[in-house]
């Protein structure tokens, strides 16, 4: 007679991160873009638009009128007294002189968050100052801060010394700080010269919306191959200058997928020889082989010229992709002075 099989134990009752005296550290970390001067504003308002899942919006501006039509789930006025709410007419040093309770203000917005955005434009008044400083606040509540810059067109640069000194003091401080700093030039996007105005920022935007919500779930959701939050942080604080970078393909073409990535002709950045330490993390759906996992991880290593340490990470998704995503950090990047991003 043959042994009656053993009953199944029954699966343990669902719980929630309340039920438990750490439940509080098991939250999934908060992130934060914030907006800083009238070209952030736009980039943030683009966001807001696009609705990023499991992140807030924060606008910054001394333009009170260009402030009240951004959209955020925030905003502060910088300067109200010394400026009036006109803005800073692209006079860095009187926003610097104006800030009044700014600081406590905003140090009080961002204790909430774990990351932090940090978008501005560096040819303005506003965002040079502002971008540097609000580095330095995020830094001094514990949040993970990432610049987002935008570099001034050519024509700008050649004919406003103001614009030229902005950029070059605000690009030098935010470089001498360290961490991730991801630099758009806005002079390559005459590629799309044929495209409607709005239509070729929007494409800034979007790609932009990639990578920050690329980073934010590769630490918000758990994995098979897990990048967490520390993780992150651990090559921003030592890896020295970095940036961020992502592309989606298919996974045929693992070296494609990563040329892709590393040459977007938008980021404005430079790797030397062999890169410092580096995560990758890619995403795929349930179709991903282990194969082409791997294929992709040693494309990754091949175009960084073998760098100082991988990091690699990967999830899938219950369907069906066709397609693969790929996030990546990459530290030990070479600084840019402002006369080598006009020569490219």
């Amino acid at each position: 007679m043959g042994e009656t099989a053993s009953p199944r134990p029954a699966a343990p009752p669902a719980s929630g991160p309340h039920e438990y005296p750490w439940g509080e550290l098991a939250r999934a970390p908060r992130a934060l873009v914030v907006g800083l001067g009238g070209a952030g504003s736009e980039a943030v308002t683009d966001l807001f638009d696009q609705q990023l899942l499991g992140v807030e919006t924060l606008a910054v501006n001394t333009d009170g009128h260009h402030l009240l039509n951004a959209r955020a789930h925030r905003r502060i006025l910088v300067g109200q007294a010394a400026l009036s709410g006109r803005g800073s007419g692209g006079d860095r040093e009187a926003v610097l002189t104006s800030l009044g309770e700014f600081r406590e203000d905003l140090l009080a917005r961002l204790r909430d968050f774990d990351i932090v955005f940090l978008m501005a434009g560096l040819g303005g008044g506003t965002g040079s100052a502002l971008a540097p400083l609000c580095l330095s606040l995020t830094r001094e509540v514990g949040a993970l801060p990432i610049s987002v810059v935008f570099l001034p067109f050519h024509a700008e640069l050649a004919t406003s010394a103001r614009i030229r000194e902005n950029t070059s003091k605000a690009l030098s401080e935010l470089q001498a700080n360290g961490g991730a700093l991801l630099a758009f030039a806005n002079e390559r996007l005459r590629k799309f010269d044929r495209l409607p105005i709005k239509q070729v920022f929007h494409y800034r935007n979007s790609y932009l919306r990639a990578l920050v919500s690329g980073l934010v779930d590769m630490v918000r959701h758990p994995s098979e191959m897990n990048i967490d939050l520390a993780h992150v942080r651990r090559l921003l604080e030592g890896g020295g200058l970095s940036t961020l970078l992502f592309a989606e393909g298919h996974p045929s073409d693992p070296d494609g997928l990563v040329r892709q990535a590393l040459r977007e002709g938008l980021l404005d950045f430079e790797v030397k020889d062999r890169a410092g330490p580096a995560i990758l993390f890619v995403e795929g759906g349930s179709d991903l082989t282990f194969g082409a996992y791997h294929r992709i991880v040693e494309a990754f290593r091949r175009e960084l010229h073998d760098p100082a340490e991988i990091t690699p990470g990967f999830r899938t998704h219950p369907e069906r992709w066709d397609r693969v995503r790929l996030t990546a950090v990459v530290g030990g990047l070479e600084p840019r002075t402002l006369d080598k991003a006009l020569t490219t």
